[in-house]
């Protein structure tokens, strides 16, 4: 990790970046390099605060009878230490506190909930929405937001023990109040995240989809989105994605209430059965694919799991550095130092800025027959704004940020589709330090 203690080690270590990734200067979008001093208007009146529940509350909740000294002899006799979940705690509700009260000191009217108390009215009633917790609370507080009228930001409650990569930068966890003070003064920049919206059709998509986060838990509000069951009008909170016509089938169409903004998975439930594809890219030909599931990544989502499914491995490169040499008979010296930048430069082709309006598809182990595969299966990866799947699975699912799961099954249709209006509204500070995952945005991913 690299200090950026004073200006001259920002300027230092920015020059130390870009040598070592040559030609990511143009990584910056526009919009970032365009940044001026100018004070950005935002004043919010009302913020909703979404808050992670911690392991401490959690188990609480779950043995309400019993005492605090009842509860830790209960959790050290399965092996959990009790005193550092109870550390954990404090640290991430320490860090609440102070949010709720830079806010108040603002002036600003403010609501603390947890995940199950999270719901489109709240999100109505808020200027903005802030996320205290990690990247899986900001994906939370993301999928109720359906329009660029109100950002989502985050702030990491414990950096010690999540990355936070959806979250403003590590420094202010300890000093949300700081992260507010210039929000209010107008001290950054917006970022639009693009996101995917999902459509469905078939017999049974009005089901209400498992939460797979919470799965495990064992108080039923936690296993599933309640809010997420059919309610009327609810394709009205986002616009029309296609002309509706009359199906003969007589199939439904749901424009499903959530965005995704990292990716959408489409494949079997159990990983070890084949899954079964029809797929039309940008509106070309349909063709067939067996394979181990879809993903389909935005550019935030690109540094995720589609990203750790198409990365060479040093490994890898060296076999086919050293294969290469003999094959052409050039002299090569395969040295770490080539592996690690042959390596570097193609897993940097495989980023593309949040902005970035395209997704990234990616068939994962594509099965293919025959002497000589066919030219789509040629291409395991790339862009397109639209995506049609039709499902030719057993018991297959559509999974949204890793979340939420809608059945997926034989018949039935998905569109996938980037569109500008849906992106999600979110602040950049000006003055973060540049980290290399910064430094792949405005990457342009042209041979994937």
């Amino acid at each position: 990790m690299l200090s950026f203690g004073s200006v001259v080690s920002v300027s230092r270590a920015f020059s130390v970046l870009l040598a070592s990734y040559p030609g990511v200067f143009s990584v910056f979008s526009n919009r970032t390099m365009a940044s001026t001093a100018t004070s950005v208007s935002f004043p919010p009146k009302t913020a909703l605060i979404l808050t992670k529940l911690t392991r401490y509350e959690f188990e609480k909740r779950r043995h309400p009878d019993l005492s605090e000294t009842e509860l830790r002899q209960r959790l050290t006799e399965r092996g959990s230490d009790f005193d550092m979940m109870l550390q954990r705690h404090l640290i991430h509700k320490n860090c609440e506190k102070m949010l709720q009260d830079a806010l108040q000191r603002h002036g600003v009217e403010t609501r603390l909930v947890y995940r199950f108390e999270y719901n489109i009215e709240l999100v109505r009633w808020a200027d903005m929405i802030i996320s205290n917790g990690g990247d899986g609370t900001f994906l939370l507080a993301a999928s109720k937001v359906t329009n660029q009228t109100k950002p989502v930001i985050g702030i990491n409650s414990d950096p010690s023990r999540s990355e936070g990569h959806l979250c403003l930068p590590k420094m202010y966890s300890g000093r949300p109040g700081d992260a507010i003070d210039r929000i209010f003064q107008g001290d950054f920049d917006w970022m639009y995240r693009k996101r995917i919206r999902i459509a469905i059709k078939g017999e049974d998509v009005f089901d209400t989809p498992v939460e797979l986060h919470d799965q495990q838990l064992l108080h039923p509000e936690y296993r599933f989105l309640d809010e997420h069951h059919p309610v009327e009008g609810e394709n009205k909170e986002v616009p029309t994605l296609m002309e509706h016509k009359p199906e003969k089938d007589n199939r439904k169409l749901r424009i499903l209430p959530v965005f995704a903004l990292n990716d959408v998975f489409i494949g079997e439930t159990l990983s070890a059965r084949v899954s079964y594809l029809e797929m039309t890219i940008e509106g070309g030909d349909r063709f067939k694919q067996k394979c181990s599931g879809l993903i389909c990544s935005t550019g935030t989502g690109s540094t995720s799991w589609t990203f750790n499914v198409s990365k060479v491995t040093h490994q890898c490169v060296e076999s086919i550095l050293a294969i290469t040499r003999e094959e052409t008979d050039k002299a090569m010296d395969v040295t770490n130092d080539l592996v690690e930048r042959v390596s570097h430069r193609f897993n940097n082709q495989l980023l593309i800025s949040p902005e970035e309006p395209r997704m990234i598809y990616t068939i994962r182990d594509p099965i293919t027959f025959g002497v000589m595969p066919s030219p789509m299966e040629r291409m395991p990866r790339g862009f397109a704004r639209k995506l049609q799947v039709r499902s030719r699975c057993f018991d297959a699912c559509l999974v949204v940020d890793g979340g939420l799961s809608y059945a997926f099954n034989d018949g039935t249709e998905a569109t996938l589709e980037i569109l500008d209006e849906d992106a999600l509204r979110t602040i950049v500070f000006r003055d973060a330090p540049p980290s290399v995952a910064s430094l792949h945005h405005g990457i342009q991913l042209n041979h994937i």
